[in-house]
């Protein structure tokens, strides 16, 4: 993506990586002191990831735990700061280890400066991860 492609724009390219599972074209497009924060993470679970180095190590067995296939109801929200948005979606797909659906509904605050996500505050509903064979905890997850 160009430093000049909008925070929509780069937050959409993002969603399609991780449906291609290209998880090292999605790391690209972190800086490298890109912070990644999880509020609602339960107990065991990161809360705050800090370097685009961290964010890879965390991503990397994402396509093993989860296959995900599509982003519905995806809503990005423009703030008065230009670098800054607010999204709104559902991630669906299903858990590899179990074969059960998955569905997870997001709210995040992201920040993008020169064409790379400095920051993600994932609002994610952990209940989702609390539910039989959704534990990745035993891969850094």
């Amino acid at each position: 993506m160009s430093a000049s492609a909008s925070p929509a724009d780069l937050y959409r390219h993002s969603l399609r990586l991780l449906l291609d599972k290209d998880i090292p074209a999605w790391i690209a497009l972190w800086a490298e002191d890109g912070l990644m924060e999880f509020p609602f993470a339960p107990d065991g679970w990161p809360k705050r990831l800090e370097s685009r180095e961290a964010i890879a190590e965390y991503m990397r067995h994402y396509p093993d735990h989860i296959d995900l296939h599509d982003f519905p109801e995806l809503r990005i929200h423009e703030t008065t700061d230009p670098e800054t948005i607010v999204v709104e979606m559902r991630g669906i797909g299903r858990l590899v280890e179990s074969d059960r659906p998955f569905d997870m509904t997001y709210i995040a605050v992201v920040a993008v400066r020169d064409g790379h996500i400095t920051s993600y505050r994932d609002y994610w509903n952990p209940l989702v991860v609390l539910e039989p064979g959704t534990d990745f905890t035993r891969s850094n997850r």
